[in-house]
């Protein structure tokens, strides 16, 4: 039984050491198993606490003192044989044990907390009668950790995000509360449909699905689930992340895109392209068959605006290096690039022209992206709210 967990390989997976197909199956178990997830957050936990530690010299006097109490031991031991004590080689492991143990305390500080500590989300009855673990809702309720709140064809509901915004929950849904804390919040759609209104920093609020992971930037957006494990993310307002292993998509407001179970995110889109543009990206993005995968490209080319050289972006790391030529020059046929950016260039996948073009392809596209000044601004109230909150108290 205990074969089929991958905790062994927690920390090779964090430090991005698996290959391809071993990232792929320890990104699915992490979605639907507690117990590696639990030790993949204490991998996580471990290395955020190891970026805050200062490593500082100590005064040499500290380690001349050291060395003169160990040669008087030595002395006292064997008067005949003093000789002078060479323990250079002693002070970086001096050092290193002492990270070890501060590690290790700042972990098992971190983990106990984190055990004892019974968070519940606040949850609202709208519509029916919804159920947290088959008992059901009244007006007002609480999730906790490790609950599923269900609605029926009839029943709708919304969840408090602790206090940084709030999930409509939509008939026939199955959510789940997986974890709460500073610096993560996250829920389980297993099947159904959410609509999230967030107001915080970017990469706190998650959603696991079967068939990926939603990343919440700072906005407001709907996640549907079907039955097969399949999803749909359309965003109203800032971006979302979608993410599965090495494949990830970031969707903006205005767009859309499609997640399949056992692929991750397809290609983004602006839900304003034509019929004809999205059934041809849908067919490339998730046909198995190459021949139906090449004819969907050339639709996607052939019917790209402007506009969506946002997704044709995408489709550059997408497809092989003779359909890269392709892309490119539809690309630069429907905007310039950047005057550093060059053909060779992006059909190497040179990293900075990639980054640039989509620089350019992110302030050019009419999408809502708060500033830097907004997050400042909204971290700045959130700690008010929670000093306001601790003085109720």
């Amino acid at each position: 039984m205990f074969s089929k967990h991958v905790t062994s390989l927690s920390s090779a997976y964090f430090h991005d050491e698996l290959t391809l197909p071993e990232n792929k199956r320890v990104a699915e178990h992490l979605l639907s198993c507690a117990t590696c997830r639990a030790d993949f957050e204490d991998v996580k936990l471990g290395a955020k606490l190891a970026e805050q530690l200062q490593i500082k010299s100590a005064p040499d006097a500290v380690w001349a003192g050291l060395v003169a109490q160990l040669d008087q031991k030595v002395a006292q031991l064997d008067p005949k044989n003093v000789r002078p004590t060479r323990l250079w080689f002693l002070k970086p492991l001096a050092i290193a044990a002492t990270i070890v143990v501060v590690i290790a305390a700042g972990l098992l500080f971190l983990r106990s907390n984190r055990n004892t500590v019974v968070a519940q989300w606040n949850v609202a009855r709208l519509d029916g009668s919804p159920r947290i673990d088959s008992e059901n809702i009244r007006d007002r309720s609480k999730l906790g950790v490790g609950q599923w709140l269900e609605t029926d064809a009839t029943s709708r509901a919304q969840i408090d995000v602790a206090t940084i915004g709030n999930v409509e929950i939509d008939a026939n849904s199955r959510v789940r509360l997986l974890q709460t804390n500073s610096s993560e919040h996250r829920l389980e759609l297993a099947r159904g449909r959410l609509s999230a209104h967030i107001s915080a920093p970017p990469k706190l609020f998650f959603v696991n699905t079967p068939s990926g992971v939603a990343e919440d930037l700072g906005c407001a957006y709907t996640l549907e689930v079907d039955n097969d494990g399949n999803s749909i993310l359309h965003v109203t307002l800032g971006w979302v992340s979608l993410q599965l292993t090495d494949r990830e998509s970031s969707v903006p407001a205005g767009a859309a895109c499609a997640m399949r179970r056992g692929v991750g995110p397809g290609t983004p889109y602006f839900e304003d392209a034509s019929e004809l543009f999205r059934t041809a990206l849908s067919k490339f993005d998730f046909a198995d068959n190459q021949n139906d995968k090449t004819a969907a490209l050339a639709a996607v080319l052939s019917e790209a605006r402007p506009r969506d050289v946002m997704t044709l972006w995408y489709l550059l790391m997408r497809v092989s290096r003779v359909d890269r030529a392709s892309v490119y020059d539809r690309m630069t046929s429907l905007v310039s690039p950047p005057q550093d950016v060059t053909r060779e260039g992006v059909l190497n996948l040179d990293a900075k022209m990639i980054d640039r073009w989509k620089t350019q392809l992110s302030i050019r596209s009419e999408t809502i992206r708060p500033k830097p000044s907004f997050w400042r601004k909204l971290w700045i109230e959130t700690l008010g709210r929670i000093h306001g909150l601790e003085g109720k108290r």
